[in-house]
């Protein structure tokens, strides 16, 4: 898993699933996709948004289970590892 001090990379990935989940999370509770409603007059533009949010999620998915080798050194991020910056 990621410690404290992430790369750069980590935390813009992690910004964007925060805002993917929170524009899910309105679409589930209100029925309302912000996405949608500010890009749905171009909407290749809202389609690149969801490819770039479902992008960033791999990538979180991929750090979460082999640790991110910019964040990590030597693996030390793995899973069942501390995080460099507790060590």
């Amino acid at each position: 898993m990621m410690g404290k001090h992430c790369c750069n990379l980590c935390m813009v990935a992690k910004i964007i699933v925060i805002i993917g989940a929170l524009n899910w999370g309105l679409v589930g509770a209100f029925q309302f996709d912000l996405v949608a409603e500010l890009l749905g007059s171009v909407p290749m533009a809202a389609r690149a948004v969801y490819v770039i949010v479902g992008l960033a999620g791999l990538a979180m998915l991929l750090s979460l289970v082999k640790g991110c080798k910019f964040c990590c050194k030597n693996g030390s991020c793995a899973p069942g590892s501390q995080p460099m910056a507790q060590q």
